[in-house]
């Protein structure tokens, strides 16, 4: 008997655990989980870390904390080589993945700083540097795909870095996203770097839309709005996955591939159910298709684990429902474009501010060591 993570990766989706402390690294339990729970990717962000190293539960981040405070590292230091490290020694524990795959899985995401997010040279000069200090092949340096996130995918692309771009909710930017990863390709090629190494994908959003969407078809409050809770999250993730379908098979990207660039692959994000009365497996078992990622907290990784079921390919079959429920949505008076810039603005905004206590976090650590 396989288990359903087993299922989920022989239906073509690469788990990744959407966690990291160095607590996971120093016990073995993310060696544990590629072992168990066959995870092979990490991803982080912000809150990720301002969780593991504010837990006061943890002091493995204690001895780190002090030795840098000894060398009067002020607070964006100390987090910038805290949070490097972290990712590059994970990379290392995933690096036979990365090996047995080719480069697809065994991958470790670092995101540039969120107070970058509008700020199109500082995010690729910031990107550089993590790449650089990781010094990994198997890293994958996220970006926001805010409006000036887009030419800074494209420039870091061309350096022959491997991106994960993160908080993509409308199709319509994660057009422009797809647009931003042919010309970075394309760049890199022209650069002379081999286009093969440069892996990258591109994070849909799927819980937040369905949380935003549903607080306002409660506010509609009509039995037709009521029927469509729980639904614009899924139905927005597969016409992403067929809009990917569609653009990587036009020319533009068929001749890059031929030359040996790699397809963006989708990654669902944010795959948490945040409505209680929504199976915790939802944003799992509703979105298998092949060639995606799918990044889960590490209680949606359990949930899958112990009882999902996997029933192969949930998405190509699903583009005419999904469309339907679009339909229906702007009939009920959803504003989907408002519903997505809202999502990013805010998705933008919470990074900030896990950022800042992080910063917080970390500041009182260094000066109590001190």
């Amino acid at each position: 008997m396989s288990t359903p993570t087993e299922d989920l990766s022989a239906a073509g989706v690469s788990i990744w655990l959407d966690d990291l402390s160095r607590s996971r690294i120093d016990t073995g339990n993310l060696a544990q989980l590629i072992e168990t729970r066959d995870v092979v990717g990490v991803t982080t962000n912000p809150s990720i870390f301002q969780a593991a190293i504010g837990n006061k539960e943890d002091d493995s981040y204690d001895a780190p904390l002090q030795t840098l405070a000894g060398q009067g590292a002020d607070v964006d230091t100390a987090i910038f080589e805290i949070t490097t490290t972290d990712v590059r020694d994970a990379a290392d524990i995933f690096r036979p993945v990365f090996d047995r795959t080719n480069g697809v899985d065994g991958r470790v995401s670092i995101e540039v700083s969120p107070d970058l997010a509008h700020d199109t040279d500082a995010t690729v000069a910031q990107a550089k540097e993590l790449w650089a200090k990781v010094d990994r092949p198997n890293a994958l340096i996220k970006i926001p795909a805010t409006l000036a996130g887009l030419p800074a995918i494209s420039a870091v692309l061309a350096e022959g870095i491997s991106v994960n771009v993160t908080l993509i909710f409308s199709l319509e930017r994660y057009a422009a996203v797809i647009d931003a990863y042919l010309e970075g390709v394309r760049r890199a090629k022209e650069n002379g770097h081999d286009i093969s190494t440069i892996h990258s994908v591109a994070s849909f959003f799927v819980s937040r839309v369905d949380t935003e969407v549903d607080k306002r078809l409660e506010a509609i409050g009509t039995s037709e709005a009521a029927a469509l809770k729980g639904k614009a999250g899924i139905a927005n993730a597969r016409l992403a996955y067929e809009l990917f379908e569609k653009r990587f098979a036009e020319s533009a990207a068929v001749e890059l591939i031929a030359a040996g660039a790699t397809v963006q692959r989708p990654l669902w994000a944010s795959t948490g159910v945040k409505d209680p009365a929504l199976p915790d497996t939802l944003y799992v078992t509703e979105l298998v298709a092949p060639g995606t990622v799918n990044t889960m907290p590490e209680k949606t990784l359990e949930a899958t684990f112990d009882h999902a079921k996997v029933t192969g390919d949930t998405v190509t079959g699903a583009y005419e429902d999904a469309h339907g429920v679009f339909d229906q949505l702007a009939a009920a008076g959803v504003d989907l474009v408002d519903v997505t810039q809202v999502l990013e603005d805010e998705g933008v905004e919470k990074f900030i501010v896990s950022w800042h206590d992080l910063q917080s976090t970390v500041q009182t650590a260094l000066d109590s060591a001190r």
